[in-house]
């Protein structure tokens, strides 16, 4: 069985992001040699999430309109946490849309459902942060 790992970095400019990393983990696999098996995508922070869904800027907005109403940034001081800081939003956001997927490799392809794609959320950017690639399989 061939392992891979690889480590992601992302920086983004605002708060807030939905970033499609569908070809960088295509990337990844292709890199991996690997034709059958399991790839891992794990955010490796606690204010960023990897999930799987469509790539339709309405979804993407209503997504950002939804998570904001369900833990809003503002007034931060609202939240215990954000006690010395102003990122707790960010911590509940992450825990909704997820840590990590995990996507069958088929003929050396992700097996994705129709309009399947892998996402990078940020929800307190400005600063680098990763996300893990683990790939496993013959």
């Amino acid at each position: 069985m061939k392992s891979y790992r690889k480590e992601l970095w992302f920086e983004v400019p605002a708060r807030r992001a939905f970033i499609n990393i569908t070809p960088e983990v295509s990337a990844c696999l292709a890199e991996s040699g690997v034709k059958e098996g399991l790839v891992l995508v794990n955010a490796m922070h606690i204010t960023v999430s990897v999930f799987i869904n469509d790539d339709e800027k309405g979804l993407h907005h209503d997504y950002e309109v939804w998570l904001e109403k369900l833990a809003p940034h503002e007034p931060v001081s609202g939240y215990r946490h954000n006690v010395g800081e102003d990122n707790a939003d960010a911590h509940m956001k992450r825990q909704v849309m997820g840590r990590e997927v995990v996507v069958a490799v088929t003929e050396g392809a992700l097996d994705f459902g129709t309009w399947e794609q892998i996402f990078y959320g940020e929800f307190d950017g400005r600063r680098p942060k990763r996300v893990l690639v683990k790939i496993i399989g013959e």
